[in-house]
């Protein structure tokens, strides 16, 4: 969803993007990537892989961090030996939950998944491989075109009837792909090496009440969103209560803040929601 976003927002502003899926460059194999990004030989290099299913990594722990931690070191090596920035993404989930209001690039990361520890020690990683060069982006709750979560078919789940459920009491700062995409440019052609957190603005929502505002977008006034409580869905890895994010550098940069979550919101619903078939019983973060 997200490389999609970005190859688009950046074919658009006439940048020629060289893209790659997993079946054409598996970011966990070095000597792959090291001999890709020499033959490319990129200004920037955008790195939007990672296994994000956060049950699955709390159940193949090699998996999740040849995925989410070998890969962005592999990026950031390969990116420093032809002097190219790197940008790669991370995760609200590197915090635990337990604080008040939005998390800063002052506050503590203490991931409580394998997820987020893996994202959390591909951070470490990539900026100790390539530390004048690497652009580490932190953000949550995203939603877009392609997307098969929770966030992205709430609307085409109600317009095929059916009854929706999502988690009530877990807060994040929703955060629309297409947006992402551009910020993820500007920090690639401001190559300011540091940590980011990029969301949408607002004061952050629950699953289900960006399930609801969803639905109002669409104009689907008959739906309701049944909210459950995390603790009910029993999954095998841990999710942060509250996650919501905010950056402190960005303003000083003169990085304009994203739109409005539920303006952003309100455009996705109106160009057409995705077709792929989600799987979800719940929202599952």
């Amino acid at each position: 969803m997200v490389g999609r976003a970005v190859r688009q927002r950046c074919e658009s502003l006439g940048d020629l993007v060289a893209a790659f899926d997993h079946q054409t460059l598996d970011i966990s194999n070095a000597e792959v990537v090291a001999r890709t990004v020499s033959e490319v030989n990129p200004d920037a290099v955008i790195n939007c892989a990672a296994w994000t299913d956060v049950d699955g990594c709390e159940l193949n722990r090699d998996r999740a961090y040849a995925a989410n931690s070998a890969g962005p070191e592999n990026l950031a090596r390969a990116s420093a030996a032809v002097n190219s920035a790197l940008v790669t993404i991370s995760t609200d989930y590197v915090f635990d939950g337990t604080k008040q209001g939005f998390y800063t690039q002052e506050d503590f990361p203490r991931p409580e998944s394998i997820y987020g520890d893996s994202k959390l020690e591909g951070e470490r990683l990539a900026r100790s491989a390539h530390p004048s060069g690497t652009v580490v982006v932190r953000t949550g709750f995203i939603f877009g075109a392609g997307g098969t979560n929770f966030l992205s078919t709430v609307v085409e789940r109600a317009r095929r009837g059916e009854q929706l459920k999502a988690i009530s009491d877990s807060f994040g700062t929703p955060t629309y792909a297409w947006d992402l995409a551009l910020r993820l440019r500007e920090l690639a052609l401001l190559k300011h090496p540091g940590l980011f957190h990029v969301v949408n603005a607002g004061e952050g929502a629950s699953y289900q009440e960006f399930a609801q505002a969803a639905l109002e977008s669409g104009g689907i006034v008959d739906a309701r969103v049944e909210g459950v409580e995390t603790d009910s869905l029993a999954r095998p890895a841990k999710r942060p209560r509250n996650s919501r994010l905010k950056c402190l550098v960005s303003p000083a940069l003169g990085l304009a803040p994203l739109p409005f979550w539920k303006d952003s919101l309100k455009e996705f619903v109106s160009i057409g929601m995705p077709s792929a078939a989600a799987t979800e019983v719940a929202a599952n973060g």
